[in-house]
């Protein structure tokens, strides 16, 4: 008995067409949601981060501990983590801290290893939250200008001076 050749029938057309249909409306689809997430800007982007508002605390003496404070802002569509902080006019290297308060009103700080800064908006440091810890190789005073580099996750490494300045002023 020989075989029979293939023959088109509408049921067999119909069913490969069933058969493509489904995966290509599926395509069609994710392709259209996405065209339109990408278009309202919820698709992200990289991090944009800006430093502006560096302040630190005059240090009272060679060695004195003390504190900086940078505003930090994310402009672009990804989150990103401050990861540290260096500067040359510091001993060592300076610390990330996070002061807390207890049930008693007392503070204490915290080292803490990033911060989180978020797409879209940032961290304005404090002394009543989120700082940096150094200390000071030389005597500074009101009005000298500080180097510092922070680096960040997604957003590299941005150089930027601090001006020394009283807790009180601006």
């Amino acid at each position: 008995m020989t075989a029979h050749p293939w023959r088109p029938t509408r049921r067999r057309l119909t069913d490969t067409l069933y058969a493509a249909l489904a995966p290509a409306t599926a395509c069609c689809l994710a392709l259209g949601g996405l065209t339109a997430w990408t278009a309202s800007g919820k698709a992200g982007g990289p991090a944009r981060i800006a430093v502006a508002e560096g302040r630190v605390l005059p240090s009272y003496g060679v060695g004195w501990d003390t504190a900086a404070f940078f505003r930090i802002t994310n402009t672009g569509g990804t989150d990103d983590r401050l990861l540290k902080v260096t500067s040359s006019a510091a001993v060592g290297t300076p610390a990330l801290s996070r002061h807390r308060m207890t049930r008693g009103a007392a503070a204490y700080g915290r080292k803490v290893a990033s911060a989180a800064v978020p797409a879209g908006g940032g961290i304005t440091m404090s002394p009543h939250g989120l700082d940096v810890r150094l200390r000071a190789k030389t005597e500074w005073r009101t009005g000298d200008l500080v180097p510092f580099t922070l680096y960040f996750e997604h957003g590299g490494r941005i150089d930027t001076r601090a001006k020394v300045a009283r807790a009180d002023s601006r």
